[in-house]
């Protein structure tokens, strides 16, 4: 975990939003595209990404990215931008635990937090009762997203030719654990402190 949270953890989804709710220039740039339920272009997706990476703890620190790249194109931009990972992994998992895993997702609309019916179930049933689902959560958003991640992932492999697959289909510590223990392992030759 050590090695681990030394990283700064960047999300691509947390990123955009970030960007919204902030009203900053690519987020505004974001937003219409948003709104509209569009693909925002790849080109502003990455400015906001490179801008983040760009900032001194991500220099000093190194950081873990996830949520991008999801296609070749975006990950050679990514290259040519001048970020390159030095670690690539792919969680392999079946699509019925990936189903039940992000299906039953809730947060409280009151406090802030998160749920897993199943795995980490609200406290209370007062609490059970107030949870509420994001809609990327529902099966048909998820099952759209396991569509068009395994349309692209071959590329994605083979772009990055030195990643490594990790079984997801193990409890959350265990695919942790699994992650850490690669991850701590020296690399062959010079690198740059990056993770995806």
């Amino acid at each position: 975990k050590q090695w681990y949270q030394r990283r700064v953890r960047v999300s691509m989804v947390d990123l955009v939003k970030q960007a919204v709710a902030d009203n900053s220039k690519i987020g505004n740039m974001m937003s219409t595209y948003i709104e509209k339920k569009m693909m925002v272009p790849d080109n502003i997706v990455l400015k906001c990404l490179t801008d983040r990476l760009s900032m001194m703890d991500c220099a000093t620190k190194g950081w873990v990215l996830r949520g991008y790249p999801k296609s070749r194109n975006q990950a050679e931009a990514l290259a040519e931008a001048g970020y390159s990972p030095n670690r690539v992994y792919f969680l392999d998992c079946p699509s019925d635990t990936i189903v039940e895993r992000l299906s039953l997702r809730r947060t409280d609309p009151v406090t802030g937090d998160q749920f897993h019916l199943i795995y980490n179930p609200p406290p209370t049933l007062e609490m059970k009762r107030r949870l509420k689902t994001n809609p990327r959560d529902s099966e048909p958003a998820i099952d759209e997203d396991i569509v068009s991640f395994d349309t692209c992932l071959e590329d994605l492999v083979d772009f990055y030719s030195t990643s490594q697959s990790v079984n997801g289909d193990q409890d959350p510590h265990t695919v942790f654990e699994t992650l850490e223990s690669l991850l701590v392992k020296p690399l062959p030759k010079q690198t740059l402190k990056s993770v995806i």
